[in-house]
């Protein structure tokens, strides 16, 4: 910061002893050393606050990126499950639409069938798990 050479630190501390005599520089000099000490705690903690700052900015920064990512994604799972329940619908609406006959039968109507055993009607079962 201040580029002060070995030589002008000896003029300086000549003239110091001229003008403020022997018996009171060390103390002035030590008085001078606390306060040159807490001048450096002082803009060392500013330094250190602003960085904080800084950090904390960067942070601000990168959880909203998240919170965004987090709502796409949340917005993609919820229009990825909204897609699979009408399909899931549309498969259901045919099966229910679906003749009543059906080829594990071997043509024959099941709620005639269901009906003359006083059994509640059920639905055809799906081809392969008549089996079951």
């Amino acid at each position: 910061m201040f580029d002060i050479g070995f030589s002008e630190i000896v003029v300086i501390g000549v003239v110091a002893l001229v003008v403020i005599g022997p018996e009171r520089l060390p103390k002035t000099a030590r008085t001078l050393g606390h306060l040159f000490g807490r001048l450096q705690r002082y803009v060392n903690d500013v330094k250190a606050d602003i960085n904080r700052e800084m950090e904390l900015d960067e942070l601000r920064k990168l959880q909203r990126e998240m919170q965004g990512a987090a709502r796409e994604f949340e917005q993609s799972v919820t229009t990825a499950a909204n897609d699979m329940q009408t399909g899931l619908r549309n498969v259901e609406r045919e099966l229910n639409e679906a003749p009543a006959s059906s080829p594990a039968t071997g043509g024959a109507d099941v709620t005639a069938a269901a009906s003359a055993n006083s059994d509640p009607p059920r639905q055809p079962a799906l081809p392969g798990f008549d089996k079951i």
